[in-house]
């Protein structure tokens, strides 16, 4: 099977999980990069959810009987780090759910965008909380995403958003090593654009 059928098959197994439990979520890392313009490929899909800690076994048991497997059951991780990893039992493709924390990712969950995926309506980070995620990420290979991104969706891009919540975060943090890194894509895509076009421009005017 393909990646991209393999991706597919997921996200209609989680979706029909979902809906089932009514949770809201949201897709990110490299699938919801690819979503919004990232040219690679992932072999694992993640996402965000909103589950209260009361009902995790619960989800754990619906997982299952949809064709999720808990690859690491450990309390103590969960508490640390707030993800359950799954495998899809008939695909062998891992899944991290994350479960959805105060403040950032419930803005997030808000703002997230019904997409097809594959065949798959499911809500996928906006492309604009994807780069912040990002940067706050980044590592090289979620630079690149944040540069593949801007270049794709510059046009539609709520830039000033983006450059609020980095300036919050770098104050929560203590740091200030965010936005130039959003500021240093903004600008070499734009550039790479206007370049683009400029080549364009004069490939017709040389036709005439």
């Amino acid at each position: 099977m393909s990646n991209r059928r393999t991706v597919a098959e997921v996200l209609r197994t989680l979706a029909a999980a979902m809906a089932e439990r009514d949770l809201p979520l949201y897709l990110f890392g490299a699938q919801a990069a690819i979503v919004w313009g990232s040219p690679r490929l992932s072999a694992d899909v993640d996402v965000t959810v909103a589950i209260e800690p009361a009902i995790v076994d619960s989800f754990v048991e619906t997982m299952r009987r949809h064709g999720f497997d808990l690859t690491f059951s450990d309390s103590e991780f969960l508490a640390r780090t707030r993800v359950l990893l799954f495998v899809h039992r008939s695909t062998h493709m891992p899944l991290d759910v994350v479960l959805a924390g105060p403040g950032l990712e419930e803005d997030f969950l808000r703002r997230a965008i019904s997409v097809d995926v594959d065949g798959t309506h499911i809500p996928v980070i906006s492309p604009e909380d994807l780069i912040i995620a990002k940067i706050l990420a980044g590592r090289p290979k979620d630079i690149e995403d944040v540069r593949s991104v801007v270049h794709e969706r510059r046009a539609s891009l709520d830039g000033e958003r983006i450059r609020t919540i980095l300036g919050l975060l770098e104050q929560a943090l203590a740091q200030s090593d965010l936005l130039p890194v959003f500021e240093k894509a903004w600008i070499e895509e734009g550039s790479q654009h206007e370049t683009q076009r400029a080549k364009k421009a004069h490939r017709k005017s040389k036709r005439k």
